[in-house]
């Protein structure tokens, strides 16, 4: 392109330099040159008519032609956006279509539109609430303050509660539990109220337990550095003081706190939640505490699930078909239960995915003015519910949420309208004190 400019310029520097002339001309005879301003310089290389219309004629061919496409860095980087705009709407539209496998849906970011803002515990040591990732270092902080109240007490949680494994848990307490027996059996011995830490069984069966030690040190159990015979250097023992008769008695029943001893958990808060009639108390929105699964894994394990259905629908048996059923429950670790009253209102709680139905009914019965009276919860599709029955709510196809229907017992309710009696009123006033609409 530089090439082509540079003979241009050339070009015109040469038809400026006036007309040519011969070597052999004679050079006293100039032509004269005519000054009539700037006007007449530029007529001098202005196009001719004629040239000017086939000009025009070039160019409207020219417009008429698409011209070939010239990308630039510019559309290059408005490509890449497009691109990556349209990979983010598919991944939304991937987990929209996520959100309706087994009814559920994709758990929305809004707090405003869950139906419930999350899940939530009760410490049973404090009465805070407490959310999933705070309960556990919640729990130990409040153990760790009852040293200064009740050492013994607070060495049995620390045994139970810090401890996941419970074979491991087990084992420390029975030997623990030898040592107490050694001691009582033989108060005066003294190497029973020795208990050297190097030794083996201390070693792989107490030490890795939390507040073993602590629990020893609660029963009156002190540190000392004791020689050894064979050695030189000296070594750490937990020493037992003599203890008189009662002392003994003492150290028995704290020995039993350890073995009844239970891990102090945080509660599941219900929620206890009332509305009033509603159009919407079939929709659900969940936060993604109630799922095991992520929305993706969920779609994921659904379009799997639905073509091996159609592959193999005639050679399924009950039995992969319970286990496929089972399978589908481990999915939710929560559930939000809605109960339709007579009265049209709407009681909700948040419960564990494997709560058994007599946790249901005794929420509802709690939640109840009158919970005296026999009632009946029939689930989604008419089955009646029954009490009595140790079944899990995921067992009951009661997962993630759904709506039930209260009935109060028929033969009961004829008996109260034969004495004169009057219907009872449903909820109790604390939860009618703060009914919500849906919406």
């Amino acid at each position: 392109m530089k090439k082509f400019f540079n003979e241009i310029k050339k070009d015109i520097q040469f038809k400026s330099a006036g007309p040519g002339k011969k070597l052999t001309a004679d050079t006293s005879s100039r032509p004269e040159v005519v000054q009539s301003g700037s006007s007449a310089k530029f007529d001098r290389y202005a196009p001719s008519e004629g040239a000017q219309r086939a000009g025009a004629a070039a160019l409207a061919r020219i417009e008429t032609h698409p011209r070939p496409k010239v990308h630039t860095s510019q559309d290059v980087i408005r490509s890449q956006v497009k691109r990556e705009l349209e990979a983010e709407k598919a991944a939304l539209a991937e987990k929209e279509m996520a959100a309706s496998a087994e009814g559920s849906k994709v758990p929305l970011k809004d707090p405003a539109c869950l139906s419930v803002s999350g899940v939530y515990f009760i410490c049973p040591l404090t009465g805070a609430m407490l959310t999933k990732s705070e309960r556990e270092a919640h729990i130990k902080e409040a153990i760790l303050m009852r040293f200064e109240e009740d050492e013994v007490e607070a060495s049995v949680m620390m045994f139970h509660t810090f401890n996941k494994d419970r074979e491991k848990v087990k084992a420390a307490v029975d030997i623990i539990n030898k040592y107490v027996e050694n001691i009582c059996k033989n108060p005066t011995e003294e190497k029973y109220r020795k208990i050297k830490l190097s030794n083996k069984v201390f070693q792989e069966k107490v030490r890795p337990v939390e507040g073993s030690r602590e629990f020893l040190q609660a029963l009156g159990f002190v540190s000392l550095m004791l020689p050894v015979e064979g050695q030189e250097e000296e070594e750490e023992f937990l020493v037992l003081p003599e203890h008189g008769p009662d002392a003994m008695d003492l150290m028995k029943e704290q020995r039993d706190r350890l073995q009844r001893g239970e891990p102090v958990r945080a509660q599941l808060d219900r929620q206890a939640q009332a509305f009033r009639p509603s159009n919407y108390a079939q929709r659900f929105e969940l936060p993604p505490e109630f799922y095991n699964m992520t929305a993706e894994e969920l779609k994921k394990e659904q379009l799997q699930r639905s073509e091996l259905v159609e592959k193999n629908a005639m050679l399924r048996t009950k039995a992969m078909r319970e286990k496929e059923e089972q399978r589908e429950r481990r999915k939710y670790n929560y559930t939000l239960l809605r109960v339709r009253l007579p009265d049209g209102n709407l009681l909700q709680g948040t419960f564990y995915a494997w709560d058994r139905l007599p946790v249901l009914f005794a929420f509802v019965r709690e939640s109840l003015a009158d919970g005296w009276q026999p009632f009946e919860l029939i689930a989604p599709g008419g089955q009646k519910l029954q009490e009595s029955e140790d079944v899990a709510l995921a067992e009951c196809n009661l997962v993630p949420a759904a709506l039930l229907t209260f009935a109060w017992d028929a033969a009961v309710q004829a008996d109260v309208a034969a004495a004169g009696g009057k219907s009872p009123t449903l909820l109790k006033p604390e939860l009618l004190e703060t009914i919500r609409t849906l919406s």
